[in-house]
Parts: C-alpha cells; sequence; structure tokens
C-alpha cells in the first residue's frame, strides 16, 4: 500500500468499518478505510484531458502508531473509464456531499474536499483500490496520506511552496497539448496538473489561459508564466517514487518538471 509524505496538503479520503469506530476512544480499531489500499491494482487511464474530477479524503490515526493518516479518493479512476461527459463528479452531488455525516459513517476523524477541478495531462497510470460512496458519487482509493502532525485537515497549503509526495503512479501530456507552466527563479518548469474549479467558478479553463499571467495576482518575485503547445510528448515519472509538487493562489496544482520527474522541461 502507498503511503505519502505531504505535510499540508490538498486531497481526500474514503471508507469505514461495519462497526463505527471514533478516534477519540483511544482503545478503538482504525477505521476500515486505511486498509483500502491494501490490494490496490495497477491500472491505466487515457483520454483524460479536461475531465472534471474530486478528491475525497477520510482521516483517521493508526491504532498502532497513532499516526494520523488519509485515505485518498478519485472519483475518475473507475473501472469504467471516462464517461463521455467528461464529467466524473456531478456538481449537484458533489454540493450534496455532508462531511459530517461521512465522518460519522466511516467512523474517521476528518472527511475533506479537493476540487472539483480539470485534470490537465492526457493518460494516468495509478494504482487502485477499494471503491467507496459518497452521496451517489464512487471513487476508488488511489493514496493514503501521512499527516504528520497537521490535525487542520488536508485542505491547507501555502501557494508556491513546493511538496514532496511519495507516489507511484506515471502520467502523461500527449505532443500538441497546451499546457500553463510557471518558471521558478532557480529555472525550473512546473506544468499545470488540476485546474481548480470549485464549487462557484469564477471562469472556465480556457479564460484562465487566454489570460496568461494577468490570473497570477501574487505570483513571487522572479517567477514567470508561459502558455504553450507540447512540441513532442511529455512523460512524468519521478524517480524513486517522489514527486515534487505545489500549488498556486487559485489552488491549481503543478508538477515540478526535468531531472529526476520528466523526460525533459518543457
Amino acid at each position: 500500500m502507498k503511503t505519502v509524505n505531504v505535510g499540508l496538503m490538498v486531497m481526500s479520503l474514503f471508507l469505514a468499518s461495519a462497526m463505527p469506530c471514533f478516534s477519540q476512544d483511544a482503545s478503538c480499531a482504525a477505521p476500515m478505510v486505511l486498509s483500502d489500499g491494501a490490494n490496490a491494482k495497477q491500472k491505466r487511464v487515457d483520454n483524460m484531458h479536461q475531465t472534471r474530477y474530486v478528491e475525497i479524503f477520510l482521516a483517521a490515526k493508526d491504532s498502532k502508531t497513532g499516526v494520523l493518516l488519509a485515505s485518498c479518493y478519485n472519483t475518475m479512476f473507475m473501472p469504467d473509464g471516462i464517461p463521455a461527459s467528461r464529467d466524473t463528479a456531478p456538481q449537484e452531488l458533489v454540493k450534496g456531499i455532508d462531511f459530517d455525516q461521512v465522518k460519522k459513517e466511516f467512523g474517521v476523524l476528518g472527511a475533506s474536499l479537493n476540487g472539483p477541478k480539470l485534470w490537465l495531462p492526457d493518460w494516468t497510470e495509478i494504482d487502485t483500490g477499494v471503491i467507496r460512496n459518497f452521496n451517489g458519487i464512487q471513487a476508488p482509493w488511489v493514496a493514503q496520506l501521512d499527516m504528520g502532525s497537521n490535525t487542520g485537515g488536508v485542505s491547507e497549503s501555502t501557494p508556491y511552496k513546493p511538496m514532496h509526495i511519495a507516489r507511484k503512479s506515471g502520467l502523461g501530456w500527449n505532443k500538441g497539448t497546451t499546457v500553463v507552466i510557471l518558471d521558478d527563479p532557480e529555472g525550473n518548469a512546473w506544468v499545470m496538473k488540476g485546474f481548480q474549479l470549485g464549487l462557484n467558478p469564477k471562469y472556465t479553463y480556457d479564460e484562465f489561459v487566454s489570460t496568461g499571467a494577468g490570473m497570477y495576482k501574487k505570483l513571487p518575485e522572479g517567477w514567470k508564466v508561459r502558455v504553450k503547445k507540447l512540441e513532442k510528448d511529455l512523460e512524468e515519472r519521478p524517480e524513486g517514487g517522489l514527486a515534487t509538487i505545489m500549488s498556486d493562489e487559485h489552488f491549481n496544482v503543478y508538477d515540478k518538471t526535468g531531472p529526476g520527474m520528466t523526460n525533459y522541461r518543457p
């Protein structure tokens, strides 16, 4: 089972036991959701560019170590693949999720939402585990996060601050796909992987891209924005299973490119 070391991260989790187990009770066993990735199997999903999705996180303490862990569930990786609508997280169903009820149902300390977002790579290879249901939205386990001392929730992050996440997944953008890239003063190029829609979108992805640098009001000094069409396939396979990522002021998510992350720096 994959365990992610994140600190403050943006993601989501799933499921619980038949007999609800509340974390306040030190003698209580860990919720079943913490085992949802035990028999995870890798799958590849294609035709994913601009698919709408959410991630749901379920957080609980490991009964043996006391460490706060969070199981992450992603709506894009169901067995049937990407639907024709490219919407794996219908708006009304997402709005209807009662996270207090989710915590009770699965016997966890915390439950939170990442998104809705648009997924920007064209394909992904990822380990998936048990499928859980949230207000009619089905999502399989895709990762487990080590929350450390972060009890404030998985939806906290600092814009433009790199974070490391352990993952075995591979992903890629095809030749000809238009991407948004942030260049930092150290010469690193960061490619946008997830575009934040949120529950009340202020603009579309196309509007964001067409505005370009004008959308970034808090970009650190020395950073630059590029929008380009890829001249060749961009493939990401983090060296040693450790990826470097970050978010921006809009909660969009980026992955670092170049040595140790991708086949080239776009």
